[in-house]
C-alpha cells in the first residue's frame, strides 16, 4: 500500500511539472529574410537549450514565463519573451562586420585569414602599455622573431631592428620601415626615432622574405608597417599623456695624465 501510495505521489509530481512547462517553437531568421542554421536557443538561466536546424527552425520545452536567448555566430544576441511561437530576426554584429584587418603594402587593409604570409598586429594600446618614449623600445618583446638592439646608448639612442634573425655576415640586416606608405631609407632612422608612440594607431609587422614582393628588395628583412592616426570630422579628441626618464652615467674610466709617450 505504502508502495502504491508513493508511486501515485510521483506520477503526480510528474504530471505538476509538465503542466509548468509550455512547448515554443519558431524560426530564426536574419535581416534578409534568411533562416540563420545552428543558432542557440537557450532558456535564460538555465543549461537547457537547443540548436535551430538549416532552414533556422526549432523547438524547445521551457518553464512558463521563462525567456530565451537567441544568438549566432556573426550576430547580436537577443532575449524574447517563450511563447506558443517565436519569430525572431537576430541583426550583425557590429564587432563582427569588419574583421580584424592588418595594413599591408600602400597602406592596403587585408584580413588575416586573406594573406599567405605571416604577419602581425599591435594596437596603439599595445605600444604604449609600457610608457617608453620611443618606439622602437616600444616594439620590444611584442612579436615573436622581433629583435631590438642598441646601436649605442646616447639620449637619443639609434636601434637596429631585425626579423627573424640575420640572413648575410655582410650585407645589412635590418627590417624596413614603412611609415603611412613611406618606405624610411634602410641608412635613415632619424624620423622613426622622433616618432611619438601615442601618435601610432597600428603597427603590421611583415616577417620573413614576403616583403620584398610588397617593397621590392628593400624589404627582403622582412618590413615595420605604422599607420600613424589622423583626426576624425565631428569627433575632436585631445589626449594628454607624459613619460620622463632619468639616466646616469655608472662609471667612467680612469685615464692616467702622469707619463707621456717617449723617444730616444
Amino acid at each position: 500500500m505504502r508502495k502504491l501510495a508513493l508511486l501515485v505521489l510521483c506520477m503526480a509530481t510528474y504530471v505538476v511539472v509538465q503542466a509548468q512547462k509550455i512547448d515554443v517553437s519558431g524560426k530564426v531568421t536574419g535581416t534578409n529574410g534568411a533562416g540563420v542554421a545552428g543558432a542557440s536557443v537557450t532558456e535564460k538561466g538555465t543549461k537547457n537549450g537547443v540548436v535551430a536546424g538549416f532552414d533556422g527552425s526549432f523547438r524547445i520545452s521551457v518553464a512558463k514565463g521563462a525567456k530565451l536567448i537567441i544568438s549566432a555566430l556573426g550576430f547580436a544576441p537577443q532575449e524574447v519573451g517563450a511563447s506558443g511561437n517565436v519569430a525572431v530576426t537576430l541583426t550583425t554584429s557590429a564587432a563582427s562586420d569588419l574583421n580584424e584587418v592588418v595594413v599591408t603594402a600602400q597602406g592596403i587593409k587585408r584580413r588575416p585569414r586573406e594573406l599567405g604570409y605571416s604577419v602581425a598586429s599591435l594596437k596603439n594600446d599595445d605600444i604604449t602599455v609600457g610608457r617608453s618614449p620611443q618606439i622602437a623600445q616600444s616594439l620590444s618583446g611584442k612579436v615573436s622573431g622581433l629583435g631590438v638592439y642598441n646601436v649605442n646608448n646616447s639620449v637619443d639612442p639609434q636601434v637596429k631592428i631585425t626579423l627573424r634573425g640575420y640572413r648575410s655576415l655582410t650585407g645589412n640586416n635590418d627590417a624596413l620601415i614603412v611609415i603611412d606608405g613611406l618606405p624610411l631609407p634602410n641608412e635613415s632612422s632619424t624620423m622613426f626615432n622622433i616618432l611619438n608612440p601615442n601618435d601610432v594607431e597600428s603597427v603590421s609587422v611583415l616577417k620573413g622574405g614576403v616583403a620584398a614582393t610588397l617593397y621590392g628588395s628593400q624589404g627582403i628583412n622582412g618590413a615595420i608597417v605604422i599607420t600613424t592616426k589622423k583626426g576624425t570630422k565631428g569627433k575632436p579628441r585631445v589626449t594628454l599623456s607624459n613619460a620622463t626618464n632619468f639616466e646616469q652615467i655608472s662609471f667612467l674610466p680612469d685615464f692616467q695624465t702622469e707619463y707621456g709617450s717617449g723617444s730616444h
